[in-house]
């Protein structure tokens, strides 16, 4: 294991820099979804490849998460300074190719770039937050990191539309260049890692298995139930190559002296409950983010940007609830204050359906706050508890474990919900009565189409009533399975004990 570096008198003034520039870092990763979504229309329109489009998107996912373990790793054996640069280097090489993207094949493949960039920035500013702040500190650390998220939640969408409509839709990847050239400049010049530094033996193998293991599970995830049906040939075959290249990782990494994945990562109980909560956490984040809009819209008349709004309340209560959970942990220990985030996100999923139906937009983005304020109160406390049980030459792969198992559980609550949302609004349409089965679409992918339709009047008017009152059923539903999720996430929260074993409360990188 690497020496662990001190921290020197000029640390203090130097942190407020390179927290600023992990902030720049972590907004590149933040807006690049946000900003691309707005743009898509004028980007098919230029590139064309209609059928490609939801690639412009899983690409980066699948390349981002699947790398966040590698380097967490890496950031151990050669530091954090080193594998952060080099990720914001790769994520600016691929947002500068995307903007020169000839056609829509050129585009994805040049996303995946970015998403291999967006691996190291998403695991390595979280890590070096654990280094450069005690324990009573990473919390309101935090909090201005999830801000970043905040604020791109809503920023992005509208300069991602301003710059399709006004300029180019090449400039949402053009204008991560300066921003990128800021946080490069600001981390190179202020973070300096004094570490003993020695010759590690790189776990090549492990590395290639666990890429090829999470790419094809996240692969056979997303297209499941899309491009082809869950039980088809093509899903058994993905899966069973994902499941034997899991049992080949899990032999090479007995084996290897520096292992990606390390077995003690499943064997202490505080990293086992925490990580698994991160999956749940991820899982019913899914939810409101891809269906609630389609909510607002369709059933409660919004327009998209005021369903957006609604939408960003998680991001309200997210950070503040961040910054606000030292003063938990710190009294009441990390697992506890986990256990009261979880109980808010519980009850936030269980309001949904006390509300009055139709639900009033208000009361929804009251709730999507306080359901960004529970996965604030429970993120912050687990994370940085992760961080506080593990030495310096542990702390990359923790934090990489933890960012992983999030991500993964959005991977998979994609395609769980968007499961759930469809066999709900499909049974709903089924059993609608005769005389207006005439006037409701064939299947559920004409529902949206069929609520545009020029309303002719009588049975036409009675037919789109009842098919926003399908989606509404379908959203109920979803915050029902949100609510399930909740319950196991609460569960498995009491895996880990109560009190976490500290062994590090000190800040770790030296600056000046």
């Amino acid at each position: 294991m690497a020496a662990m570096p001190e921290l020197t008198p000029a640390a203090a003034s130097h942190r407020r820099w390179i927290l600023a520039g992990l902030m720049a870092m972590m907004t590149l990763a933040a807006m690049d979804t946000t900003i691309v979504s707005t743009a898509i229309p004028q980007i098919v329109g230029d590139l064309g490849g209609l059928a490609l489009v939801s690639w412009v998107f899983s690409i980066y996912l699948v390349a981002q998460t699947v790398t966040i373990p590698v380097y967490g790793k890496l950031s151990d054996l050669y530091g954090r300074k080193p594998v952060l640069l080099a990720g914001t280097v790769l994520f600016l090489i691929g947002s500068a190719a995307c903007s020169a993207a000839w056609n829509m094949h050129a585009l994805i493949g040049f996303r995946g770039l970015q998403g291999l960039g967006a691996g190291a920035i998403m695991a390595t500013v979280m890590t070096l937050a654990g280094d450069l702040y005690a324990v009573q500190e990473r919390g309101v650390v935090q909090g201005w990191l999830s801000s970043v998220w905040g604020v791109s939640a809503i920023v992005g969408p509208l300069l991602g539309g301003a710059f399709a409509e006004y300029v180019s839709w090449r400039w949402i990847f053009l204008v991560n260049l300066p921003v990128g050239a800021l946080a490069l400049a600001l981390v190179a010049r202020t973070l300096h890692e004094s570490f003993q530094r020695r010759t590690p033996r790189i776990d090549y193998a492990g590395a290639l298995l666990l890429l090829v293991a999470l790419g094809l599970l996240i692969f056979g995830v997303l297209q499941g139930g899309q491009a082809w049906p869950w039980g088809d040939a093509r899903s058994v075959l993905v899966f069973a190559a994902a499941a034997l290249a899991f049992v080949l990782l899990v032999w090479v990494e007995r084996r290897a002296p520096e292992p990606v994945m390390p077995g003690w990562l499943w064997r202490r109980r505080v990293l086992v409950g925490s990580n698994l909560s991160m999956i749940a956490m991820g899982l019913l984040m899914m939810a409101p983010s891809v269906f609630l809009p389609t909510f607002l819209q369709s059933v409660q008349g919004l327009g998209a940007i005021a369903a957006g709004l609604v939408l960003a309340g998680v991001s309200m209560g997210w950070p503040v609830a961040s910054a606000l959970s030292p003063r938990v942990y710190m009294r009441i220990g990390f697992r506890d204050a986990a256990i009261a985030g979880a109980l808010l996100i519980l009850l936030a999923s269980l309001a949904f359906g006390w509300m009055p139906h139709p639900q009033p937009a208000l009361l929804v983005l009251i709730d999507q706050i306080a359901l960004g304020a529970g996965l604030g109160l429970l993120s912050t406390p687990l994370l940085v508890g992760m961080q506080s049980v593990v030495l310096w030459g542990e702390r990359g792969v923790v934090t990489g474990s933890n960012m992983f198992a999030r991500y993964l559980g959005q991977s998979l609550g994609a395609a769980l919900f968007g499961a759930i949302f469809n066999a709900s609004l499909g049974a709903r349409l089924a059993s609608a009565p005769e005389p207006l089965r005439e006037h409701l679409p064939q299947n559920v992918d004409g529902v949206i189409a069929a609520l545009h339709a020029p309303a002719a009047g009588g049975a036409a008017a009675q037919a789109a009533a009842y098919v926003r009152g399908a989606i509404g059923f379908a959203t109920d539903r979803l915050y029902l399975g949100m609510s399930v999720l909740a319950v196991l996430m609460l569960a498995v929260l009491f895996i880990a004990p109560r009190h976490f074993p500290i062994v590090d409360e000190d800040a770790r990188v030296t600056t000046r």
